[in-house]
C-alpha cells in the first residue's frame, strides 16, 4: 500500500486519463521553451539557444525548476 502512495505522487494522469511520466512533463516544458526561444531568436540555430539554457543552469547553481518559463526565456535571450 505504501509503494503505491508514493508511486501515484511521483507522476501524474492528463486530464483524459491518461498516464504522464513526470519526465515526460519535463521534457515537454523544455520543448515547448526551446521552441518559444526558436521563433524569438530566428538568428540562433537549435543547438545554440540549448547551450544558452544549459549556461543558464550553470549560472543558476544547476538548475532551472521553480524558475517561471517567462523567466528562464527572459534569461536565456539574455545570454544569446
Amino acid at each position: 500500500e505504501n509503494s503505491l502512495e508514493k508511486t501515484s505522487t511521483c507522476s501524474s494522469v492528463n486530464p483524459s486519463g491518461v498516464f504522464v511520466s513526470p519526465y515526460a512533463l519535463n521534457l515537454s516544458s523544455f520543448t515547448k521553451l526551446i521552441k518559444r526561444l526558436q521563433e524569438r531568436h530566428p538568428e540562433f540555430s537549435k543547438q545554440e539557444i540549448v547551450e544558452a539554457v544549459q549556461e543558464l543552469r550553470k549560472i543558476n547553481k544547476g538548475v532551472l525548476s521553480g524558475l517561471a518559463i517567462s523567466s528562464i526565456e527572459e534569461k536565456t535571450s539574455a545570454i544569446l
